[in-house]
Order: C-alpha cells, then structure tokens, then sequence
C-alpha cells in the first residue's frame, strides 16, 4: 500500500498538472458518482492527507480518493484519453485540454462539499508530511491504550497519518524499539524522538524520490531492514526476520531484526524464513 512519502509524491504530480485548469470533461466509474459531470470546472489545488488524496475543484467540491494496495493516478498526455480509459480496472478519468489524469484500481473514490472534507479525513491523526505536524499530539495519541503494541499504534492512522509498514520497520529499527513493546513503556521522549526520525526520513524520501534510508543506495542496501527478510542485517549480521502485526484482514507484516531490537517477537515461532524472491519464498516459514 502506497505510504504517505508515495501519496504525497502523487498529489504533488496532480496538483501540477491541473491547479488552475479547467476540466473539459470526467469520468466516474464508480456507481455513486457516475453521472457526476465536473465539466468546466478549475481545479483549486489536490493536497495529501496521510495516505488519502484531496483533488478540490471550484464550487465547493472535493473527489476524496484512497489508493489501497495497488491504486495510482497517473498524468498523460490528453490525446491518450481514449486508449487509457478502455482498460477495465480504470477508476477515474479527469482531463483538460492538454492532459489526462487517470485513477487506476482506486480503493476508494467520494465526492463531498469541500467544508465538510472531515467526513472523509476528520478520523486521522496527525499528518506527518504536513508542515504544522503536531508533535505533542500524535505522541499522545500513541500512547492512549498503553498495552497496544507500539508497532500496531504506529500502523493506526488515527494515531498519526501516512505511516506503513515501511516508515515503521526503519525507524524502529534505528531507534533499537521492540516493535511489539507496549506502547505505554516507551517514554515519551522516546516517542518524540521516534517520529522525528519517521517525518525527516519521509521527508528526504519526498525530496529525492527514493526509498533510501540507509545512506547508501543499491540492491539490498537502500533499506536496514524493510523487504530484507532472510538476510543479514547490515549492523549486526543477524537474519533479519518478518513477523506479524494486527488480526485479519488488516494483517500485515513488519520487519525487523532480533538482535538490535530487543529478541524476536513472542508470537514469531523463530523458523527458518527465506530471502524475498528465493523461488521457494511463498513459504512464509520453512524449517531447516
């Protein structure tokens, strides 16, 4: 799933594209919104919101997307309106007289009056991308239930918005947390401190389009330990391994490494994990 690093990215793409153009013509393919007609509207601004996409348009108007696992919005040039929008899993269309954006298997598309975007949005914590990021705030919100594993507030975009399991694998990782240390037995120092590294790590993503937070890019080594499993952990040479946080169906998988954070998780049965893309790497576990 797109993180807010990626979703920023996009709504920046967007924004560029259509701020201040009118549309000559839409096209919602959702059943709420087919007859939606935003001909000769302008574009106000698109902004990000955590992992959600806010495109305003004149007239009090916001399309509210969210592109889930595999969603994106792509800017094309208009004369390829035609040929992009047969395909069947094409969401949305949105042109001008230049440029076509396409909304490609949108996990969710709305259309609210703008004043009224909290019902879509008003549920997020705060955003970390945003320049008024309210610090006190979202340490507050993560230490709210104290018993919560820290990894599963980390993940709850109530807490703070537009953080994966990529911005909490890696900074988890270079503050040596636990992930599944109850979030209320991390000082809130440590929190702070935590999510000061998440936003400039997302940040220089922003800025260089690229996942890299270990300094030094290349296969294997742009991360310390996101999409690393079975490898060794570039600090300490352990294996690092995937465990996993939440229930069905929000389940979802975290990396991390045993020795520099604190021991393996009680809930990871310490079997043998191959690297991603070993032919065999379907097998989540495979015994020696």
């Amino acid at each position: 799933m797109p993180e807010g690093d990626a979703v920023w990215l996009t709504a920046r793409r967007l924004h560029r594209a259509l701020a201040g153009q009118v549309l000559v013509g839409s096209d919602l393919r959702y059943p709420a919104l087919a007859t939606a007609d935003f001909s000769g509207r302008r574009t106000v601004e698109v902004v990000p919101r955590g992992k959600h996409l806010l495109h305003r348009l004149e007239g009090d108007l916001t399309l509210h997307s969210h592109l889930r696992m595999d969603g994106s919005w792509r800017v094309h040039p208009v004369a390829r309106r035609r040929a992009l929008g047969g395909r069947h899993t094409v969401r949305a269309l949105l042109w001008t007289t230049e440029v076509v954006a396409v909304g490609d298997q949108l996990g969710m598309l709305d259309l609210v009056r703008t004043a009224d975007e909290a019902a879509v949005v008003g549920h997020l914590g705060p955003d970390l991308l945003d320049p008024a990021f309210d610090l006190d705030r979202a340490v507050a919100n993560l230490r709210q239930v104290p018993r919560r594993p820290l990894v599963e507030a980390l993940l709850d975009q109530r807490n703070v918005a537009g953080i994966g399991t990529i911005w909490a694998s890696e900074p988890l990782f270079l503050a040596g947390l636990h992930p599944w240390t109850p979030a209320g037995d991390v000082d809130v120092e440590a929190l702070a401190d935590l999510l000061r590294t998440t936003r400039r790590l997302m940040v220089q993503s922003c800025r260089d389009r690229r996942l890299v937070t270990t300094g030094r890019p290349g296969v294997s080594e742009d991360t310390w330990v996101f999409g690393r499993r079975g490898l060794p952990c570039h600090r300490c040479g352990t294996v690092v391994r995937w465990a996993t946080v939440g229930q069905q169906p929000q389940q979802r998988f975290l990396a991390y490494c045993p020795a520099c954070q604190g021991g393996i998780a009680a809930h990871d049965d310490g079997a043998r994990q191959l690297p991603l893309g070993h032919r065999s790497s379907y097998l989540q576990d495979e015994r020696p």
